[in-house]
């Protein structure tokens, strides 16, 4: 299966038109047309805190549509895709401490050198250093040393949108991630595919728009890429202010999505084993519950039945320290009745769907 479009597009590739966008054209987050690359919720409180210690330019060099930050952070090895000027990377760096280790990709002179620049000042700030940027395009991560079952995140933040290969992106994510490594990451995707013809539109790309992958194809190129079970995290729709982006793009229905895969051989439908997880309250940052996606919600000490590819997510991931999973998969109960809310549910309408249980 084929989607999305080949490096080179005419005359010019699209990765250089989105350099020269993200390069030469922004200057700062007011630059930006639509709200498709702003944040649309706060983060959590214990990024807000490490924020805090971000430098400013680094700060307003950032164009992202989510906080793709999960818990159980301290001394991973992080991968960020597309880290432009370095925010998510540098709050990162405190949130894995002295025992970790950071790494940002990015394609684009300019952001990269905003992020470099500030990596004393960082280092300094946290008390250790422990980030390091590399050039190079996401489609290929080998060839800039990331090595296989190498790293135990990968954070993304509205970036795997302007990819023009996204089923070589998430293969390339697979192909580094650990065993119960964990994707997590937030994204702009569309309740249809996109007209060839816009995928050309310098701005539209920019923007996050025309590069947006239609959610059910989002499904297909994940589960080819050995995910079976994603799973939504958070919701909210988008919505286009600019007239003129409106009139070329404006039937398309987008969304920003924060979503959780894990590198695990998982079914692709949720399937009862009569299996049971209990959520500690280990999170420090999550003491009363943690939600592993939008229908998923564990309460500490509170028993929770739970599907097989759920128990795995849980036991075999490094969440597996904060659940009790009870039960194996020695006998099948059928289907198990997974689902999400009906205020998800709503969300995912708009949304165009999920490949999620």
């Amino acid at each position: 299966m084929a989607i999305g479009v080949s490096l080179e597009t005419g005359t010019a590739s699209i990765p250089e038109s989105i350099k020269d966008y993200y390069g030469k054209v922004l200057q700062s987050s007011d630059d930006l047309q639509t709200s498709a690359c702003c944040a649309a919720e706060a983060p959590p409180q214990h990024v807000r805190d490490a924020l805090k210690d971000v430098h400013e330019e680094v700060q307003d060099r950032f164009y992202g549509c989510g906080s793709p930050i999960p818990a159980a952070l301290e001394g991973i090895t992080v991968l960020d895709l597309g880290c432009g000027s370095g925010r998510d990377c540098y709050v990162l760096s405190k949130l894995v401490g002295p025992e970790g280790r950071v790494i940002g990709v990015d394609m684009t002179d300019e952001q990269l050198a905003v992020a470099r620049r500030h990596v004393d000042y960082h280092a300094e700030k946290f008390g250790y250093a422990n980030v390091e940027f590399k050039q190079g395009y996401i489609e290929d991560l080998q060839s800039i040393g990331i090595a296989d079952d190498s790293v135990d995140l990968v954070v993304s933040n509205c970036v795997l949108n302007l990819s023009p290969d996204k089923p070589r992106v998430f293969a390339e994510i697979m192909r580094v991630l650990k065993p119960g490594g964990e994707l997590y990451f937030s994204d702009v995707f569309a309740d249809r595919r996109i007209p060839a013809e816009l995928m050309e539109d310098p701005v539209l790309l920019g923007e996050c728009l025309s590069g947006a992958l239609y959610v059910e194809d989002f499904r297909r190129v994940m589960a080819e890429s050995g995910s079976a079970d994603t799973r939504i995290v958070s919701s909210s729709p988008l919505e286009i202010s600019t007239p003129e982006i409106a009139r070329k793009i404006g039937f398309v229905t987008f969304s920003s999505l924060t979503v959780r895969a894990f590198k695990l051989p998982l079914e692709d439908r949720c399937e009862d084993y009569g299996q049971i997880a209990v959520y500690r309250g280990t999170f420090p940052e999550h003491p009363h519950s943690f939600d592993l996606d939008d229908h998923h919600r564990f309460h500490t000490g509170k028993p929770e039945p739970v599907c097989g590819n759920t128990a795995d997510m849980l036991s075999r991931s490094r969440y597996g320290a904060h659940f009790e999973v009870i039960g194996d998969k020695s006998t099948h109960f059928g289907l198990f009745p997974c689902g999400p809310s009906d205020q998800a549910a709503a969300g995912r309408s708009q949304a165009g769907g999920s490949g999620c249980c």
